[in-house]
């Protein structure tokens, strides 16, 4: 009965609440994993119970990032449960949420975006830098975009973010010239694999591009300038760049897609310190 509770939910989640496919998909790991562990039903679970579970992931040493997920997942649902009328009381209510230390995302340096994109590229490789850091699409976004939300002409692309809110992002010069020198390319793809997908990136293997291809890639060109870095790094450069160079704090949460500015804020300190950084290693030389 527990699991089909947990089948609803979900749909709930994807139908009303329009999150995405990889968002539902942790909830169901999380959620399932919570269930399996318990011997009563739903409307029995305590608040002991939950402290155990919640001392049982410390113990397994999982990440203060990724307990606070899960319980974020268990407040959700029985929320959920209680509202639906499947529970009277909610176990998670008074439920503390652990303190997360602040850490800033590291950034790249423009010398840095410039050595990567100074290098010799393939059409494709272009195309997911300059998105990745002249747009600063999430590498969900990215994977997702078809061509048709790509305007050239207008310069600028649609996409869909976390709970598939759309937003407007504006295409510089040089992502538009990338897109274009790509598109030739990508309608051959589709021609000699015999494709028919509407999506912008695919692979020279015959099938549309992965995160984990994004990831691998990004990956890789971390290694050429001695750096570890993921799709999401150009993403905070993309927003840090802007604002070291007077971008209004709105402008760059809309750009992100950001529904709380507290979250873009965070580029404000990541300017201020790398302003500190320059600032003392000038003055020690």
């Amino acid at each position: 009965m527990s699991m089909q509770f947990l089948s609803e939910y979900l749909e709930y989640l994807e139908i009303e609440k329009g999150l995405s496919q990889n968002t539902i998909a942790a909830y169901r790991r999380d959620l399932s994993n919570f269930i399996d562990g318990l011997n009563c039903e739903l409307s029995q679970v305590t608040r002991s119970q939950i402290n155990f579970y919640i001392r049982e992931l410390h113990e397994k040493n999982y990440s203060p990032t990724s307990i606070m997920r899960k319980i974020a997942s268990l407040r959700g649902f029985f929320k959920w449960l209680c509202v639906s009328g499947y529970c009277f009381s909610d176990p998670t209510l008074t439920l503390e949420q652990p303190k997360l230390p602040k850490k800033l995302p590291k950034v790249m340096t423009l010398s840095e975006i410039e050595t990567l994109l100074g290098q010799d590229l393939s059409s494709i490789e272009k195309v997911i830098l300059e998105l990745l850091y002249g747009c600063g699409l999430r590498v969900s976004e990215l994977v997702n975009l078809k061509v048709n939300d790509c305007d050239l002409g207008a310069k600028y692309l649609q996409c869909y973010g976390k709970g598939s809110k759309e937003r407007i992002v504006p295409m510089g010069s040089k992502a538009i010239k990338a897109v274009k020198d790509y598109l030739p390319v990508r309608d051959y793809l589709l021609q000699k694999f015999r494709l028919t997908s509407k999506k912008l990136l695919i692979h020279e293997h015959g099938r549309e591009v992965s995160r984990q291809d994004i990831y691998n890639f990004i990956h890789a060109q971390g290694k050429k300038i001695h750096k570890k870095i993921s799709p999401h790094t150009l993403r905070h450069t993309f927003a840090t760049h802007l604002i070291e160079n007077g971008a209004d704090l709105r402008v760059v949460q809309e750009l992100l897609g950001h529904s709380n500015v507290s979250t873009t804020q965070l580029y404000t300190h990541i300017s201020k310190k790398r302003l500190k950084d320059v600032y003392f290693a000038i003055n020690n030389e």
